[in-house]
Order: C-alpha cells, then structure tokens, then sequence
C-alpha cells in the first residue's frame, strides 16, 4: 500500500513528454537567448534528466531550439489571424494587440529570434522566421480582400510587417516605452500612411484602398488621424495650386 506521503507519478505519453520538453525550452528561450540556455536548465525546467532530454531530442539543443522556435512560430501566427469583418483599423489594431502582447511575453527571446546571430540558428530556423513573415503578409492581404496582389501592394504589405518587427526591436531596447497601446495606434497610423502613399501611384492599391476607407467611421482611427493630418498639410497648399480656390 502506498504511503500518503508518497508524491504520485504519471508516465508521459512520447506527444505530451515531448511538448512538455518544449513548454520548458520556450520558458526559458523567452528571457534568455540560446547560447546562454543548456540541455541541463531545461531538464531542471521539465523536472526530468538529462538523458531523457536527449531520448526526445537527439540533435541536441539545436534541435530543442528548432523544435522550440516552431511551436512559438505557430503562436505567432496566429496572433495575425482575425475574422474579416468591421473597419480594417480595428482589426489591425486587435492583431498588434496580440502581436504586441507576444513580444512583451517573449522579451530577450524574440530579440534573440528576430536579430539573428545566435550559435543555435541554422538554415532550418532562418526559414521558420521567414515563413512567419510570409504567414503575415497573407494574413494582411487577405484583410485587404485582395486575391493577387500587385508587385506594389505585396511590397507595402511585406514592408509594413518588416516595420512591425524593427519596431517591435526598438520598443524592447527602450525598456517597452511607449506604452504598447500607443505604439500600436501608431503602427496602425504607419499602415494607413503607406496604404495612401502607395494608393497615389498604383491602381490596385488604390482600388483597395477606397474600399477600406469606405468603412472606417469618422470618429475611428482612421479618422483621428485625418484630422491630426489636416493642420500639418495646411501649410503646403501651394503644392496644389486650385485645391482650395
């Protein structure tokens, strides 16, 4: 008969050892960058041993890390994914909410992922990277019910998200200021900005455009932002001789 005292065990299945292993690694590649993180920090992480790391991992912590860097990429994915419904500013605003809310999670780790340079990346780690940027870029058209993209729009979209990420860089180097709920406001800002800029040279993009601007309230984000716009620009009527004659 078992003593009370006895801590109870439960044998693992390989799947749920094997993300245990990896729930640990994130934990701990969240604050600590991969080279400063050893098989033996996860093992104490998972409360199991070395060995036993090693059984599920054979490749060591390069392939810990891969497998790591895989499920946060999965999570970061998602972050992108919102219904397509209501102005495309809020909807914009609610993905670099969770966007935002990751990165504040991740901390040294995203850093870490993102800057490159680390002794455990490798080719296959590059590509998981690029591919949450291209999982981004689709997931931004798609708000923008566009089916085939232009070169142009491609582009705008593929360098708002490059944005996003040095942004993301430079908010955790200057300690998380500002606030994340004013940095996403001025994210979203920087989109409609590029959207318009874009617009004024490409068709598509300015096809595009007029329909996401059609359902954007006056008193929305995309309105504030007019009206914060309109004394800046005051000042250059000269630039388009008729406009207010």
């Amino acid at each position: 008969m078992t003593g009370s005292g006895t801590a109870s065990y439960r044998r693992l299945g390989v799947a749920e050892r094997r993300a245990q292993l990896i729930t640990a690694a994130l934990g701990l590649f969240a604050h600590r960058a991969p080279e400063d993180v050893s098989l033996d920090d996860v093992a104490a992480a998972a409360a199991v041993s070395r060995p036993l790391v090693y059984r599920y991992f054979p490749g060591g912590k390069t392939q810990l890390y891969e497998a790591a860097l895989r499920s946060a990429a999965n999570d970061l994915e998602l972050c992108f994914a919102e219904p397509e419904n209501g102005p495309l500013t809020t909807r914009l605003g609610a993905v670099l909410d969770r966007y935002l809310a990751f990165v504040d999670e991740h901390d040294a780790g995203f850093s870490a992922l993102l800057q490159g340079g680390s002794v455990a990346e490798t080719s296959r780690t590059g590509a998981i990277v690029d591919e949450v940027r291209r999982a981004a870029a689709r997931q931004i058209l798609r708000h923008l019910s566009v089916p085939d993209p232009g070169a142009r729009l491609r582009m705008m979209v593929r360098t708002w998200i490059t944005a996003v990420e040095a942004a993301s860089l430079i908010w955790l180097d200057e300690g998380k200021r500002p606030p994340a709920a004013e940095l996403r406001d001025w994210l979203v800002d920087h989109f409609t900005a590029l959207l318009t800029v874009t617009a004024a040279s490409d068709p598509q993009t300015a096809e595009v455009a007029r329909a996401a601007f059609a359902l954007e309230p006056p008193d929305g984000p995309m309105g504030d932002l007019a009206r914060r716009v309109a004394p800046v620009v005051a000042g250059a009527e000269h630039l388009l001789p008729g406009l207010s004659g």
